[in-house]
């Protein structure tokens, strides 16, 4: 699998969210339907992964990954007996999904951090600008909780929003006054607070490509701000400099027995990718790193494995439900037969056996497996029953006939309520005048892609009024990435259309080809459909429900692949709608 890794990513995406030519990223306000926009209902996702099928759970196991589809960089903290985890979301909105659990095992979302524009300023981003590597973190000392980050856009930069429950919100950001990427918060028990980061070396000191440094700050938690001249560079370029190790990132400090625990990601992003520990007797070092590095990767096998699961690292501890065995969330990617990660970078969890001086994740040297035990005490599984997040093969059914929407559905650049509508009829979407290329916030409903094998299909109650005019489905890596499946008008015939967008990795030129279309017969809703196998996907639709027409034949995923499209997000599958359209049948 082609590797690759986050700085080479970031400058890539910087160059295109810098030299991307946009407008405001406004759109049609809220308000009054439009009458013409396309009308959805009964919509149904469903998994179809071999791996479920060849391994079924036993009573007292549950599947990994924890969260299926695109929530990277997760982190995980704890409250009394309630954990909360958040996940990245780059130019998603909202922003920063937040999940709760009991027991490590049943997790129920939410809600997400940044829910309001004036948290979440991504409208005139690229898709994996925006939301990098959030940490949640409850310090005891005060009872908060805090939520800190990297905002690739809006003016922000690092910033920090805080609550005292979860439940109801959170604040508007705090701008943090340092550079760098992948911050993280460390309260110690006598209230004294401290930020750690990645960042560049000092000036005139990078010695080769994937250079960084780890840097800690002492924190000013009653104002909510770095203390000016505490800055320290606490691990130099990673565990063994003269090895030249690349991208040390995403680190968090942990104490145990009076000693602090830096562990931080090193590697990469990408096939490197790993997990690192260091131990110190101060907060601000210096840091020796644990003779048995790395604690958790999956670089070193067969490239072949049965269920491969690559990629892993940028890892977060805490102590499980029975207050002495330790859990470490991490992510991890799944990729497909020609090694493409369709489903993005997904939350796992593995036991985290700190027995010894340093905590190391078990099973986490070998390849992992797709199911584990439940932790000591924890007698249900309940995914996907009573509100909980579903896992394994499953289906996932919405009528959009009543509010709150489900929180897995999301908008792109700015909030789902400035376009949809939902109401006793369905879901109407009231189209912007942007077309899903451009870097602006879409009329786009979407869901991740969980699966590798899946099949979605929605119907559609829909006539275009122009050649303009197109409303259907999207399945999306990134706007430079996509393919389009909807219909619109030429001439006075409606037509269905299957469009293939591509582009040049660390380039603005883009290339759409119209794949296949046909003349279609409107006056009855038109069901929609998605599928894939692996690699293979197939677009089709029905004018009576059950008899399906492909549009195109099998085409192939690869642009909606990070290891093709670039980028950091999963593919995301979407209704979408446009007044804006320019795809010629």
């Amino acid at each position: 699998m082609k590797q690759f890794n986050a700085m080479n990513q970031f400058l890539a995406i910087l160059f295109l969210v810098l030299f991307t030519v946009t407008g405001t990223g406004q759109n049609s306000p809220k308000g009054k339907q439009s009458s013409d926009g396309p009308l959805f209902t009964n919509f149904v996702y469903q998994g179809n992964d071999e791996v479920y099928k060849n391994n079924p759970l036993k009573p007292d196991e549950f599947y990994n990954p924890i969260l299926l589809g695109c929530y990277p960089d997760p982190s995980i903290t704890r409250k009394g007996d309630d954990y909360y985890l958040v996940a990245s979301t780059f130019a998603m909105f909202p922003g920063v999904p937040i999940f709760h659990s009991k027991d490590l095992v049943n997790w129920k979302q939410i809600g997400h951090v940044l829910d309001r524009i004036s948290q979440l300023k991504v409208h005139d981003c690229g898709i994996s600008a925006g939301i990098y590597a959030p940490q949640i973190l409850y310090n005891p000392n005060n009872d908060t909780f805090y939520m800190i980050t990297t905002q690739f856009s809006g003016g922000f930069g690092n910033i920090v929003v805080k609550t005292k429950d979860p439940l109801k919100g959170w604040s508007d950001p705090i701008k943090l006054a340092f550079n760098g990427i992948d911050p993280s918060l460390f309260f110690d028990d006598n209230g004294k607070g401290y930020v750690i980061h990645n960042d560049a070396p000092d000036q005139g000191k990078e010695l080769y490509n994937g250079h960084r440094v780890i840097k800690i700050w002492d924190y000013d938690v009653e104002n909510d701000k770095v203390i000016p001249g505490t800055d320290k560079i606490i691990v130099d370029g990673g565990v063994d400099l003269s090895q030249k190790p690349i991208w040390i990132e995403a680190p968090h400090i942990y104490k145990k027995n009076g000693r602090y625990y830096l562990m931080c990601a090193e590697g990469g992003t990408g096939g490197w990718h790993s997990e690192v520990i260091f131990v110190s007797n101060n907060p601000r070092g210096p840091y020796t790193p644990a003779p048995n590095n790395p604690i958790l990767t999956q670089r070193y096998f067969a490239k072949d494995r049965a269920n491969k699961v690559d990629w892993a690292g940028h890892a977060d501890l805490v102590l499980g439900p029975d207050n002495k065995k330790y859990y470490g969330v991490f992510l991890a990617v799944r990729p497909n037969e020609k090694g493409r990660v369709n489903t993005g970078r997904e939350t796992f969890i593995l036991p985290v056996d700190w027995s010894g001086e340093f905590p190391v994740f078990e099973n986490g040297l070998i390849p992992l497996e797709p199911k584990l035990k439940m932790p000591a005490g924890v007698t249900n599984n309940l995914t996907g029953q009573q509100g909980f997040f579903p896992n394994g093969n499953f289906t996932f059914t919405e009528n959009f006939t009543a509010e709150p929407l489900d929180y897995r559905w999301i908008g792109l650049r700015g909030p789902r309520e400035d376009f949809i509508s939902v109401g006793k009829k369905g879901l109407q979407i009231n189209p912007f005048s942007t077309n899903i290329r451009e870097v602006k916030p879409t009329s786009t409903l979407f869901y991740r892609q969980m699966h590798r094998s899946f099949s979605l299909s929605v119907t559609m109650n829909y006539k275009p009024a122009s050649e303009k005019d197109l409303s259907g489905l999207v399945a999306l890596q990134s706007e430079r990435f996509h393919y389009v499946f909807g219909i619109t008008k030429k001439g006075d015939d409606a037509c269905i259309v299957l469009e293939r967008t591509s582009g040049k990795f660390r380039s603005r030129e883009t290339e759409s080809k119209t794949i296949a279309s046909s003349v279609i017969d409107v006056s009855k809703p038109v069901r929609l459909q998605i599928t894939a196998k692996g690699d293979e996907y197939v677009f089709s639709y029905s004018l009576n429900g059950t008899d399906f027409i492909p549009l195109g034949g099998v085409v192939s995923g690869d642009i909606l692949s990070t290891d093709v499209a670039g980028g950091f997000t999963g593919c995301l599958l979407g209704m979408y709608a446009t007044t804006a359209n320019n795809i010629v049948p």
